[in-house]
C-alpha cells in the first residue's frame, strides 16, 4: 500500500529542489527578495512595496523569513543554504495540495475516487511547474485545497461545526495572500447558506463564525503591514483598488474567453479530455450536490475572472485541483465493469498513457527552460568581489532573480547604484498609459541610443556607482527619461542584444569582452533569446 502522503511530500520536495529555471518574477520579487530585505537590510524591492499606498502584505513573504533568520542566525547564508532552505519549505507547502485533495475528493464524490485524483495532481504538468515555486499563487492553491477539504459539504454531519472553523481559518489566510481568492468563498458560502435556509441557527452560526474569523485574520494583515511599512497600512483594500485601475492594464490584457481558450488547456493539459467528461458528468441527473457545487465553483470563478483585463494562467491555479476531482470521477467511471472494480476504483488503461506525456515536458521547463537566468547568479555569486565591484543587467526588467540569490551587502552599499537592472514602472503619477513608456521599453526601442544618451562616453576605471540607473519605485521623477548611468565592471545582458545594430561593436570599443556565457533553447520573447551572457571590462584581470 502506497503512503500517498509521503510520496507527495516527496515528489514535491524533489521538484523544488531539482527546478533550476526561471517562471516568473514574482517568483523571487514578490516573495524571496522581499524576505530577504527584511532579515538582511538589503535586496531589491519593486513599485508594490514603495508606493504610496503599498499594495502587497508581508504576509507571505514572511513564510521565508524564518528560513532566512535561522540562516543568518546559524551563518549560513553564504551556502547553498540560501537557495535550498526556501525552496525546500515550498516543497512542503505544495506537498498540501495532494495530501489534502485526497481528503477533499473522499467528501465531494466519494473513496475509490481518490487515488484518480491524487495521481493526476501528482502527474499535472501546471503543479509541477508552479505549485513548488515561492509564487503566491501557489501557496493560494495550497491553501484553498486545505480549506476546502474542511468544509462542510455535508452539513448534516456531526463535526461539521469544527469543520467549518478549520476551512474558515485556511480560506482567511488565503485571502489574506491573495484578496481575489475570496471570489472562492463567496460561491461556496452562498451555496452553504442556501443549503441552510432553513436552519436559522445554523446560519447564524455560519456568519458569526465567519465575522470572526475574518475579522480576526483581517486584523493580524493589519498589524503585520503596519508594523512592517512603518505606517497605518491596509494593503488587501489597496490590492483590489490597484487592479481596478488601469494600472494593471499596463501588465497587458486579454480577451475574454482567454481563460477557456488558453489558460484552461494549459493547465489541465493531458486531462482536459477527463476534466471536460467529468464536468458533463456533474450536470447529469446523477450527480450530487457537492459534485454539482464543484462544477458551479469552477464555472463561477472563471466567469468572475473574464470580467477583468488583465489575465494569468496562474490566477486560476487554485481551481486546479477541482478539476482533477472531475478528471477523477470521469476516470474511474469509465473503468465500468465489474463491481469488485468499481469497488477499488481507477483501473489503468492504454488510453490513459496519454496522462504520462507531461513528465518530458515538465522536465523540461524544470531543466531547461530559461535556466541561464538562473545559473547567471550563481556564475556572479561565484566570482571574487574584486572581479564584480559593480554589474549592470540590460535586460528586460525582473528577468533573473536578485540579491536573495546573489546575497552580496557589498553592492547594496549604494542603493541601486551598483547593482542594477532596467526598470518597468508602471504609469503610477496620472501618465497617460496608451503613450507611456517604462525603462525597458525606451532601451530597447534603440539600444545604441540609450547607451550613448544615458552613459558616459568613457569607461571610468574606478566603476563608480550609478547615479540613477532606474527609476525609484513609487518616486515621481523630474523628468521624462531621468536615468543616469555609469558603466560597471560587469555587463549582464541576453545574447538577442548583441544582434541589435551597433551594440557589439560599441561595447568592443569601450573595452568590454565575454567571460561567460550559457545558451539557451526555445525562448518565446525575442528580446530573451541567445541564452546569458557576461561581458567585463579588460581592466580586470581575469
Amino acid at each position: 500500500m502506497v503512503n500517498r502522503p509521503l510520496l507527495a511530500l516527496a515528489v514535491r520536495i524533489v521538484i523544488a529542489l531539482g527546478t533550476r529555471t526561471f517562471f516568473q518574477p514574482d517568483e523571487f520579487f514578490q516573495s524571496l527578495e522581499v524576505a530577504h530585505h527584511a532579515v538582511f537590510g538589503y535586496g531589491q524591492l519593486t513599485w508594490e512595496w514603495c508606493a504610496e499606498s503599498p499594495i502587497r502584505s508581508i504576509v507571505y513573504p514572511g513564510w521565508n523569513v524564518p528560513v532566512y533568520w535561522a540562516l543568518k542566525t546559524l551563518r549560513l547564508d553564504h551556502t547553498n543554504a540560501l537557495v535550498w532552505g526556501p525552496k525546500l519549505l515550498h516543497g512542503l507547502v505544495a506537498a498540501g495540495t495532494d495530501i489534502w485533495l485526497i481528503r477533499l475528493t473522499r467528501k465531494v464524490v466519494g473513496e475509490r475516487y481518490t487515488d484518480a485524483a491524487f495521481y493526476l495532481s501528482l502527474l499535472s504538468f501546471f503543479h509541477g511547474l508552479s505549485l513548488s515555486r515561492s509564487i503566491s499563487n501557489s501557496a493560494e492553491t495550497s491553501l484553498t485545497t486545505i480549506a476546502l477539504s474542511h468544509f462542510p459539504w455535508n452539513s448534516h454531519h456531526s463535526s461539521w461545526r469544527n469543520e467549518l472553523r478549520t476551512a474558515l481559518l485556511y480560506a482567511a489566510v488565503a485571502c489574506a495572500i491573495r484578496p481575489t481568492n475570496a471570489i472562492i468563498w463567496i460561491y461556496m458560502f452562498t451555496w452553504l447558506l442556501w443549503r441552510l435556509r432553513k436552519q436559522t441557527h445554523d446560519i447564524l452560526f455560519v456568519l458569526t463564525n465567519a465575522i470572526l474569523t475574518g475579522g480576526a485574520v483581517l486584523s493580524a494583515v493589519v498589524i503585520l503591514d503596519t508594523k512592517y511599512y512603518g505606517k497605518l497600512t491596509f494593503t488587501p483594500l489597496n490590492f483590489l483598488l490597484t487592479n481596478a485601475s488601469p494600472v494593471s492594464l499596463f501588465y497587458g490584457t486579454s480577451p475574454w474567453h482567454y481563460y477557456l481558450t488558453q489558460a484552461l488547456p494549459l493547465l489541465c493539459f493531458t486531462s482536459i479530455y477527463w476534466v471536460g467528461k467529468g464536468a458533463y458528468s456533474a450536470m447529469g441527473p446523477t450527480s450530487t450536490p457537492p459534485l454539482r457545487a464543484v462544477l458551479g465553483l469552477v464555472v463561477w470563478t472563471l466567469s468572475v475572472y473574464s470580467l477583468a483585463g488583465h489575465k494569468e494562467w496562474r490566477f486560476i491555479h487554485p481551481l486546479l485541483p477541482l478539476m482533477h476531482i472531475l478528471a477523477a470521477k470521469a476516470l474511474v467511471d469509465d473503468s465500468g465493469g465489474s463491481k469488485a472494480r468499481q469497488t477499488r476504483g481507477f483501473s489503468f488503461r492504454p488510453s490513459h498513457l496519454v496522462l504520462l506525456l507531461s513528465l518530458p515536458l515538465l522536465a523540461y521547463v524544470m531543466l531547461f527552460h530559461g535556466h541561464p537566468q538562473i545559473d547567471v547568479m550563481h556564475y556572479l555569486r561565484s566570482r571574487p568581489v574584486e572581479q564584480s565591484l559593480s554589474i549592470g543587467f540590460l535586460m528586460p526588467c525582473h528577468s533573473t532573480p536578485w540579491q536573495a540569490y546573489l546575497h552580496r551587502s557589498d553592492l547594496a552599499r549604494d542603493g541601486d547604484g551598483s547593482l542594477w537592472a532596467l526598470g518597468c514602472e508602471p504609469p503610477l503619477q496620472g501618465q497617460d498609459a496608451a503613450g507611456y513608456k517604462d525603462q525597458t521599453d525606451v532601451f530597447y526601442e534603440d539600444p545604441v541610443k540609450y547607451l550613448e544618451t544615458h552613459f558616459p562616453h568613457h569607461v571610468n576605471p574606478n566603476f563608480p556607482p550609478s547615479p540613477l540607473p532606474r527609476s525609484r519605485p513609487g518616486v515621481a521623477a523630474d523628468a521624462t527619461y531621468p536615468w543616469r548611468h555609469e558603466w560597471p565592471q560587469s555587463l549582464v545582458f541576453f545574447g538577442a542584444l548583441l544582434e541589435e545594430n551597433g551594440v557589439r561593436d560599441l561595447l568592443i570599443q569601450l573595452g568590454y569582452k565575454e567571460v561567460w556565457h550559457v545558451g539557451s533553447l526555445w525562448e518565446e520573447d525575442s528580446r530573451r533569446r541567445g541564452g546569458v551572457h557576461v561581458w567585463q571590462h579588460d581592466s580586470v584581470a581575469l
